[in-house]
């Protein structure tokens, strides 16, 4: 995933003008990078603060967009999950794979920073950033 694509997953859903004005720098300069330009640390600093994502995921893709905490110990999350089903009365919860509790929790990032004027949660552009973040992956699976 190139700069350029972690960039489209921020926009998502929104256009290129909305976003430059939401993140203080132009829309040519925005779509210089969507055109494959790096931008320099200060740019990509900015673009992160104001998107409340994650710098390193932004700079170089690696970790998740929407990162709380430094990390997410995947490991604790699915025996949280192991245990959860482990209670009576809870046969029909599903442990998904690591790659699918990693889209989870971008998603649940992604749409707790990213709300309505009215607060609510947006669906819609939760999908958009869902299929980006698909399509972003797939040529990691195809190296691998």
């Amino acid at each position: 995933m190139t700069f350029s694509d972690r960039l489209k997953v921020l926009i998502a859903g929104r256009t290129v003008s909305d976003f430059a004005r939401s993140v203080g720098l132009g829309e040519s300069l925005i779509r210089k990078y969507l055109a494959g330009s790096e931008p320099s640390l200060s740019r990509a600093h900015q673009i992160a603060r104001s998107c409340q994502c994650s710098l390193a995921w932004l700079a170089s893709g690696e970790g998740l967009p929407f990162d709380a905490a430094p990390e997410v110990a995947l490991d604790a999350l699915q025996s949280a999950l192991r245990i959860i089903a482990r209670e009576p009365g809870r046969s029909d919860v599903n442990i998904p794979d690591t790659e699918t509790l990693k889209h989870i929790i971008a998603l649940y990032q992604y749409l707790r920073h990213h709300r309505l004027r009215d607060g609510t949660v947006d669906e819609l552009l939760g999908q958009s950033f869902m299929r980006l973040l698909q399509q972003g992956e797939a040529p990691n699976r195809e190296q691998s």
